[in-house]
This record gives structure tokens, sequence and C-alpha cells, in this order.
């Protein structure tokens, strides 16, 4: 009887590696110009869906800015991009990784420091990040992180890892009619939402890496000078005050992200047209 259990668990484990590596191997991507594969679950489409509504959600419930001026720089910095950005997929035959982008961009009234875009281009910035970033080209480099991380699939990589190992590789449809409470909760992890330690730190970290790299190649499209992110990275590690250990963070350190972008520079600067 004990043998039987032992190989029916043993069985059971095999399976399911079997169908995990299955659904990893049928169900890969690569992101646009590093060439990294990653885990891609959800169709583009239903990613869109549910950001474009999650977006609606969080303009109704924060403060968007009235100051016009600032709002303008924001509007004409991502529309800048998001431009330069098309334009690319366009001129490489991949436009339809974007083909369900609806830009949008957004000042929220807010002391965070931060900014972020979802899938399908639906931006925010706060206005606590503006006097680090001091001007037009240092909120290139924030935007233009931002919208790599939305353009590499970042947030849908995330999503993927979720639904596989919490809800067995169910399609987010039906996740979302079945456990609708536990699939809202991974998706706004999967945006930098709360944080964990464990499987999915590494990711993020290769992530953040992967936007830094991005970013500069995509604000160097736009027209803006990327050397401006190495200043706007300093600005933003003297600001940032103690932090945990690189290993406990879901971020690399300041001295690791300087070091990659200034790597990263020659090929960005390839694509710079001032």
């Amino acid at each position: 009887m004990r043998h039987s259990n032992y190989f029916c668990k043993r069985g059971s484990i095999i399976v399911m590696f079997v169908v995990v590596a299955s659904v990893f191997f049928t169900s890969c991507a690569t992101v646009p110009i590093t060439g990294r594969s990653q885990l891609s679950l959800i169709p583009d489409s239903e990613m869109a869906a549910m950001s474009f509504q999650e977006y609606d959600k969080f303009l109704s419930e924060h403060q968007l800015s009235q100051n016009p001026d600032k709002i303008e720089v924001v509007k004409r910095v991502g529309n800048r991009i998001a431009g330069a950005v098309e334009q690319f997929f366009r001129d490489n035959n991949m436009a339809q990784k974007i083909e369900n982008y609806n830009w949008e961009f957004n000042l929220v009234e807010s002391d965070e420091v931060n900014a972020w875009c979802m899938p399908g281009g639906k931006v925010v910035v706060y206005t606590g990040i503006l006097p680090v970033a001091r001007d037009e080209i240092g909120l290139a480099v924030v935007m233009g992180h931002e919208i790599a991380h939305a353009v590499a699939g970042h947030g849908g990589e995330r999503m993927s890892q979720g639904l596989l190992v919490e809800l067995s590789g169910a399609a987010l449809s039906v996740a979302l009619q079945s456990k609708p409470a536990q699939t809202r909760q991974l998706w706004m992890a999967a945006f930098g939402v709360g944080s964990q330690l464990g499987v999915m730190l590494p990711y993020s970290r290769t992530h953040e890496t992967e936007a830094d790299h991005l970013g500069l190649i995509f604000m160097s499209m736009a027209g803006y000078d990327p050397h401006a992110a190495v200043d706007f990275w300093t600005r933003m590690a003297q600001n940032s005050g103690g932090k945990p250990p690189e290993i406990l963070s879901t971020h690399p350190s300041d001295e690791t992200r300087i070091r990659n972008i200034q790597k990263f520079m020659p090929e960005a600067l390839t694509y710079y047209r001032p």
C-alpha cells in the first residue's frame, strides 16, 4: 500500500512537471530588441482589455493634476516616445505586437516618486517624480522606462507566471470568472503592487534591467539624448535614501543600474536622432 502511494505521488509529480513544461514551451514569446524568451499565456487583447478597465478605475479614484503646463509636458513626452515606438515596430514588421495599444498619458497628484505604464499604453506619472526628473529630458527617461515595461510584456509575463503557479495555468477569462478576487490580486502583484520574496523576485530584477535597456533605446528613437539617464538615476539614488540589499530588492542596486545603463549606452546611441 505504501509503495502504491509512493508511485502515485511520484507519478502525479511527473505528470505535473510534464504539463508545466508543455505549457512553458508552447507559450513562449520573444521580447523585442533584446530577444529574451518569456512565458506568455495571455493574449495581448485580453491584457489590454483588463488594463483599460483597471486604468479607468484608477483614474476615477485619484486626483488628476490641473496644472496645464505640467500636463502638456507629460503628454508631449509620452506621445513622442509612443510615436517613435510605433514607427520602429512598423519598420520592422512587428506592428501586430502593439495593435491593441490605445495610448493615454495622465499626470496624477501624489507625493509618490513613481510612474507606470499598463499594457495597451496606459500611462500614469505622479507629480512627485517631476522634481527628480527636473525637465523634459529627465521625464523622457522615466516614461521611456515605463513604456518599455509594457512593450516588453513584463506585466503579461508576471501575470502568466502567477496563473501558472497559483491557478494551474487557467486562461485569464476563466480565472476572472471562477476566482475574480484572486485573479485581480495576481494582476495587481504583476504590476508591482505589494511585494514577495521567492520565485518571482529574480524576474523582477530582470524586468527592471530590460526596461532600462529598452527605455534608453525608446527615448533615443524619440530624439532625447540617452546620456540623461545616468544623471536621472543618480538623482533617484540620492532621493531614495537607505535601501535594502540588492538580493532582497525587486530592483537592481543604484550602482548596478547605472553600470548597466553605461553598458547599454553605445547601442542606444545608434538609435539617437537629435
